[in-house]
């Protein structure tokens, strides 16, 4: 017999998955839980989401390239393919971040001519 680190009952053995668990199977597996699990196990990213993360992995470099070297195509191309990732993330906070960042590097490269 074992207690159950949730429901606090006495149960038997059979009860539990293996030697190791402490939780019961009925707790284990309830309703919210279930349905939690299952949309994690089947959050798989669509061949878009996975060419616009592959995208923004780029822009990050040229980010990172435009900061040794301040030349504001750099800053622009990486703001572009970086608001690429985000906007197919949706992540609206982070797309405004980056075109606030893109207009000011676009400002900067034509008031340098």
């Amino acid at each position: 017999m074992r207690t159950c680190n949730k429901c606090g009952k006495q149960k038997g053995d059979v009860k539990f998955k293996n030697q190791k668990k402490k939780t019961c199977l009925k707790c284990e597996y309830r309703f919210k839980q279930r349905v939690l699990r299952y949309l994690v196990s089947r959050k798989k990213l669509t061949p878009a989401e996975r060419i616009a993360s592959r995208i923004g992995y780029m822009g990050s470099g040229f980010l990172i390239a435009a900061q040794w070297t301040v030349e504001p195509i750099l800053y622009i191309i990486g703001f572009v393919c970086v608001i690429v990732q985000v906007f197919t993330r949706k992540q609206w906070n982070l797309v405004a971040l980056n075109i606030n960042g893109l207009v000011a590097w676009m400002k900067h490269l034509i008031s340098s001519f």
